[in-house]
């Protein structure tokens, strides 16, 4: 009897899911930093764009900070391995929701706003009063 195998067609049109958050397993650590992401209070994030005018638009303070916290809790710390890390996994692709920042956007933008997320995390650690999205024991 001849060996059969899997279909593979690496061709195939819509392969992976049309939501990138479907991508990825209901309990992976990508999914809370997400969460995280949307109770920080970020306005001090937003702030320092009011009203000057661009004329590029700047990614949103909302979809950086998540890429760092995701990127700090997985180790990967290096503004140039975060944006390599955008191309080619799929936790960091579906955090950053199809934008891919250069790496010195991310370096600039993380020494901008150093104090004031350290602000804005300790917040809302303390509004938490748990660390509970860290009991994965995938954070070391």
């Amino acid at each position: 009897m001849a060996t059969r195998f899997r279909p593979y067609e690496p061709d195939q049109m819509a392969l992976m899911p049309a939501k990138p958050s479907d991508w990825l397993p209901a309990d992976h650590l990508a999914h809370h930093v997400r969460d995280i992401g949307d109770h920080l209070d970020l306005e001090p994030f937003y702030a320092p764009y009011a009203g000057d005018g661009r004329r590029n638009s700047p990614y949103s303070p909302k979809m950086m900070v998540t890429i760092l916290i995701y990127g700090y809790a997985t180790g990967v710390r290096s503004s140039r391995k975060i944006a390599q890390r955008l191309h080619e996994d799929v936790a960091f692709r579906m955090l950053a929701a199809k934008n891919f920042p250069a790496h010195r956007t991310i370096c600039e933008f993380r020494r901008g706003i150093w104090r004031t997320f350290g602000t804005c995390f300790w917040r809302w650690s303390r509004s938490r009063g748990r660390w509970g999205w860290f009991g994965s024991g995938r954070c070391r």
